[in-house]
Protein backbone atom coordinates (compact mmCIF):
# COMPACT_ATOMS: atom_id res chain seq x y z
CA UNK A 1 0.00 0.00 0.00
CA UNK A 2 1.01 3.76 -0.76
CA UNK A 3 1.64 5.81 2.27
CA UNK A 4 0.38 8.89 2.42
CA UNK A 5 3.29 12.12 1.72
CA UNK A 6 1.29 14.51 2.95
CA UNK A 7 -2.33 14.55 5.38
CA UNK A 8 -4.42 17.64 5.80
CA UNK A 9 -7.29 16.96 8.92
CA UNK A 10 -10.19 19.95 8.88
CA UNK A 11 -7.37 22.49 7.91
CA UNK A 12 -9.40 25.92 7.49
CA UNK A 13 -7.31 29.22 6.88
CA UNK A 14 -9.00 32.61 7.50
CA UNK A 15 -7.64 36.24 7.06
CA UNK A 16 -8.44 39.04 8.60
CA UNK A 17 -9.98 40.03 12.29
CA UNK A 18 -13.06 40.44 14.24
CA UNK A 19 -15.96 38.66 12.61
CA UNK A 20 -18.37 38.85 9.57
CA UNK A 21 -17.06 41.28 7.00
CA UNK A 22 -13.47 41.52 8.42
CA UNK A 23 -12.64 37.45 8.09
CA UNK A 24 -12.07 36.10 4.55
CA UNK A 25 -12.10 32.52 5.17
CA UNK A 26 -10.06 30.92 2.17
CA UNK A 27 -9.86 27.11 3.38
CA UNK A 28 -12.96 25.33 5.22
CA UNK A 29 -12.29 22.38 6.88
CA UNK A 30 -10.74 20.70 4.08
CA UNK A 31 -9.20 16.80 4.59
CA UNK A 32 -7.41 15.59 2.14
CA UNK A 33 -4.44 13.20 1.22
CA UNK A 34 -2.06 13.18 -0.56
CA UNK A 35 -0.28 9.47 -1.30
CA UNK A 36 3.64 9.43 -2.13
CA UNK A 37 4.59 8.51 -5.48
CA UNK A 38 1.43 10.27 -7.01
CA UNK A 39 0.69 13.24 -9.45
CA UNK A 40 -2.24 15.37 -8.29
CA UNK A 41 -3.59 18.24 -9.57
CA UNK A 42 -5.48 21.08 -7.54
CA UNK A 43 -8.11 23.05 -9.69
CA UNK A 44 -10.82 25.33 -9.12
CA UNK A 45 -12.85 29.19 -9.88
CA UNK A 46 -10.70 31.96 -8.88
CA UNK A 47 -10.67 33.02 -5.25
CA UNK A 48 -11.34 29.14 -4.28
CA UNK A 49 -8.59 28.34 -1.78
CA UNK A 50 -6.11 26.71 -4.42
CA UNK A 51 -3.02 28.93 -3.72
CA UNK A 52 -3.96 28.55 0.28
CA UNK A 53 -4.17 24.96 0.58
CA UNK A 54 -0.46 24.49 -1.53
CA UNK A 55 1.17 27.17 0.85
CA UNK A 56 -0.33 25.32 3.85
CA UNK A 57 0.26 22.08 2.54
CA UNK A 58 4.29 23.18 1.71
CA UNK A 59 4.54 25.02 5.35
CA UNK A 60 4.88 28.73 3.58
CA UNK A 61 1.48 28.85 5.82
CA UNK A 62 -0.01 28.28 8.78
CA UNK A 63 -3.90 26.92 9.08
CA UNK A 64 -6.30 28.92 11.74
CA UNK A 65 -6.64 25.37 12.92
CA UNK A 66 -6.56 21.74 11.70
CA UNK A 67 -3.24 19.72 10.93
CA UNK A 68 -1.11 19.27 8.23
CA UNK A 69 1.47 16.49 8.11
CA UNK A 70 4.04 15.62 5.61
CA UNK A 71 6.30 12.59 6.00
CA UNK A 72 5.05 11.92 9.25
CA UNK A 73 5.75 15.35 10.61
CA UNK A 74 3.09 17.48 11.69
CA UNK A 75 3.51 20.83 10.79
CA UNK A 76 1.87 23.01 12.96
CA UNK A 77 3.52 21.69 16.03
CA UNK A 78 7.14 22.78 14.75
CA UNK A 79 8.54 26.33 15.22
CA UNK A 80 9.38 28.61 12.21
CA UNK A 81 13.23 27.48 12.34
CA UNK A 82 11.70 23.72 12.53
CA UNK A 83 9.38 24.43 9.70
CA UNK A 84 12.18 26.10 7.57
CA UNK A 85 15.05 23.14 8.05
CA UNK A 86 11.77 20.71 6.88
CA UNK A 87 10.98 22.81 3.67
CA UNK A 88 14.48 23.20 2.95
CA UNK A 89 14.89 19.22 3.60
CA UNK A 90 11.95 17.82 1.87
CA UNK A 91 9.98 20.14 -0.32
CA UNK A 92 10.84 21.30 -3.18
CA UNK A 93 9.48 24.39 -4.87
CA UNK A 94 8.67 25.19 -8.42
CA UNK A 95 6.32 28.26 -9.22
CA UNK A 96 4.92 30.09 -12.56
CA UNK A 97 7.88 32.63 -12.16
CA UNK A 98 11.10 30.76 -12.15
CA UNK A 99 12.95 33.05 -9.10
CA UNK A 100 15.87 32.07 -10.60
CA UNK A 101 19.19 34.50 -9.93
CA UNK A 102 20.00 36.28 -12.99
CA UNK A 103 23.66 36.88 -12.23
CA UNK A 104 24.18 32.64 -11.55
CA UNK A 105 24.49 30.26 -13.89
CA UNK A 106 22.51 27.28 -14.31
CA UNK A 107 24.58 24.56 -12.12
CA UNK A 108 25.16 27.72 -9.37
CA UNK A 109 21.24 28.42 -9.21
CA UNK A 110 20.90 24.49 -8.89
CA UNK A 111 23.49 24.83 -5.97
CA UNK A 112 21.54 27.58 -3.93
CA UNK A 113 19.89 25.86 -1.74
CA UNK A 114 22.13 23.80 -0.47
CA UNK A 115 24.26 26.53 -0.12
CA UNK A 116 21.77 28.44 1.96
CA UNK A 117 21.58 25.56 4.00
CA UNK A 118 25.39 25.41 5.08
CA UNK A 119 25.73 22.79 3.01
CA UNK A 120 28.49 22.23 0.10
CA UNK A 121 26.69 20.94 -2.84
CA UNK A 122 28.43 18.09 -4.86
CA UNK A 123 29.39 19.26 -8.37
CA UNK A 124 28.03 15.34 -9.02
CA UNK A 125 24.77 15.66 -7.87
CA UNK A 126 24.20 19.30 -9.75
CA UNK A 127 25.34 17.82 -12.93
CA UNK A 128 22.71 14.56 -12.06
CA UNK A 129 19.98 16.74 -11.61
CA UNK A 130 20.35 19.00 -14.97
CA UNK A 131 21.07 15.89 -16.53
CA UNK A 132 17.81 14.35 -15.53
CA UNK A 133 16.08 17.79 -16.75
CA UNK A 134 17.79 17.40 -20.05
CA UNK A 135 20.23 20.55 -19.58
CA UNK A 136 23.68 18.69 -19.20
CA UNK A 137 24.71 20.84 -21.67
CA UNK A 138 23.50 23.88 -20.23
CA UNK A 139 25.16 23.95 -17.27
CA UNK A 140 27.05 27.16 -17.46
CA UNK A 141 24.83 29.52 -19.07
CA UNK A 142 22.79 32.30 -17.05
CA UNK A 143 19.26 32.59 -17.06
CA UNK A 144 19.30 35.16 -19.86
CA UNK A 145 20.92 32.41 -22.04
CA UNK A 146 18.32 30.32 -22.14
CA UNK A 147 14.60 29.82 -23.19
CA UNK A 148 11.70 30.45 -20.85
CA UNK A 149 11.39 26.12 -20.60
CA UNK A 150 15.34 25.87 -20.46
CA UNK A 151 14.68 28.45 -17.36
CA UNK A 152 11.97 26.61 -15.83
CA UNK A 153 14.01 23.06 -16.11
CA UNK A 154 16.37 24.84 -13.86
CA UNK A 155 14.24 25.72 -11.37
CA UNK A 156 12.29 22.22 -11.58
CA UNK A 157 16.12 20.72 -10.93
CA UNK A 158 17.12 23.39 -8.17
CA UNK A 159 13.85 21.79 -6.63
CA UNK A 160 15.06 18.62 -7.12
CA UNK A 161 18.81 19.01 -5.33
CA UNK A 162 17.72 17.99 -2.05
CA UNK A 163 15.47 14.78 -3.20
CA UNK A 164 12.29 16.01 -1.64
CA UNK A 165 9.62 14.67 -0.50
CA UNK A 166 7.08 16.20 -1.87
CA UNK A 167 7.77 18.62 -5.59
CA UNK A 168 4.76 21.52 -5.23
CA UNK A 169 4.11 23.71 -8.07
CA UNK A 170 1.63 26.85 -8.07
CA UNK A 171 0.70 26.82 -12.18
CA UNK A 172 4.56 25.94 -12.86
CA UNK A 173 3.74 25.95 -16.84
CA UNK A 174 1.81 28.92 -16.58
CA UNK A 175 4.46 31.32 -17.78
CA UNK A 176 5.35 28.95 -21.01
CA UNK A 177 3.83 28.45 -24.38
CA UNK A 178 1.86 25.25 -24.93
CA UNK A 179 4.25 23.19 -26.15
CA UNK A 180 7.24 23.93 -23.75
CA UNK A 181 4.67 23.47 -20.99
CA UNK A 182 3.85 19.49 -22.20
CA UNK A 183 7.42 19.16 -22.09
CA UNK A 184 7.60 20.26 -18.45
CA UNK A 185 4.59 18.21 -17.37
CA UNK A 186 6.26 15.11 -19.02
CA UNK A 187 9.31 15.67 -17.22
CA UNK A 188 7.16 16.04 -13.89
CA UNK A 189 4.64 13.29 -15.07
CA UNK A 190 7.91 10.70 -15.20
CA UNK A 191 9.36 11.22 -12.45
CA UNK A 192 5.81 10.40 -10.94
CA UNK A 193 6.59 7.66 -12.84
CA UNK A 194 10.38 6.56 -12.79
CA UNK A 195 11.14 7.84 -9.39
CA UNK A 196 8.41 7.62 -7.48
CA UNK A 197 8.27 11.21 -6.77
CA UNK A 198 5.32 12.93 -4.73
CA UNK A 199 3.81 16.00 -7.24
CA UNK A 200 0.93 17.95 -6.11
CA UNK A 201 -0.07 21.20 -8.82
CA UNK A 202 -2.17 23.88 -8.92
CA UNK A 203 -3.27 24.61 -12.46
CA UNK A 204 -5.69 26.40 -13.99
CA UNK A 205 -4.83 24.36 -17.28
CA UNK A 206 -7.35 21.13 -18.11
CA UNK A 207 -4.45 20.15 -20.02
CA UNK A 208 -1.74 20.41 -17.52
CA UNK A 209 -4.21 19.00 -15.62
CA UNK A 210 -5.16 15.48 -17.26
CA UNK A 211 -0.92 14.54 -16.85
CA UNK A 212 -2.10 13.77 -13.24
CA UNK A 213 -3.54 10.95 -11.30
CA UNK A 214 -6.46 12.71 -9.60
CA UNK A 215 -7.67 16.21 -10.09
CA UNK A 216 -8.82 17.59 -6.65
CA UNK A 217 -11.23 20.29 -7.32
CA UNK A 218 -11.83 23.22 -4.86
CA UNK A 219 -14.88 25.84 -4.62
CA UNK A 220 -15.26 28.87 -2.04
CA UNK A 221 -12.82 27.03 0.15
CA UNK A 222 -13.76 23.69 0.33
CA UNK A 223 -13.24 20.27 -1.54
CA UNK A 224 -15.84 20.08 -4.64
CA UNK A 225 -14.65 16.43 -5.57
CA UNK A 226 -12.19 14.53 -7.26
CA UNK A 227 -11.69 13.23 -10.47
CA UNK A 228 -9.29 10.14 -11.62
CA UNK A 229 -8.04 9.43 -14.76
CA UNK A 230 -9.59 12.07 -16.44
CA UNK A 231 -9.00 13.97 -20.01
CA UNK A 232 -8.58 17.59 -20.73
CA UNK A 233 -11.87 17.57 -22.17
CA UNK A 234 -13.81 15.99 -19.17
CA UNK A 235 -11.57 18.37 -16.30
CA UNK A 236 -12.71 21.13 -18.72
CA UNK A 237 -16.58 20.05 -18.45
CA UNK A 238 -16.01 20.00 -14.74
CA UNK A 239 -14.90 23.08 -14.24
CA UNK A 240 -17.27 24.58 -16.11
CA UNK A 241 -19.78 23.28 -14.08
CA UNK A 242 -17.80 24.37 -10.75
CA UNK A 243 -18.00 28.14 -12.65
CA UNK A 244 -21.39 28.11 -13.35
CA UNK A 245 -22.07 26.90 -10.07
CA UNK A 246 -24.42 29.35 -7.78
CA UNK A 247 -22.06 30.40 -4.85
Amino acid sequence: MSMDAIQLHGVSRQYGSGSGDGVVTALDRVSLSFPAGTFTAVMGPSGSGKSTLLQCAAGLDRPTSGSVTVGGTDLTELSETGLTRLRREHIGFVFQAFNLLPSLTAEQNVALPLRLAGRRPAKARVREVLDQVGLGGRTRHRPAELSGGQQQRVALARALITRPEVLFGDEPTGALDSRTGRAVLKLLRGMVDSQGQTVVMVTHDPVAASYADRVVFLVDGRVAGEAAGAGADGIAARMTGLEGAPC
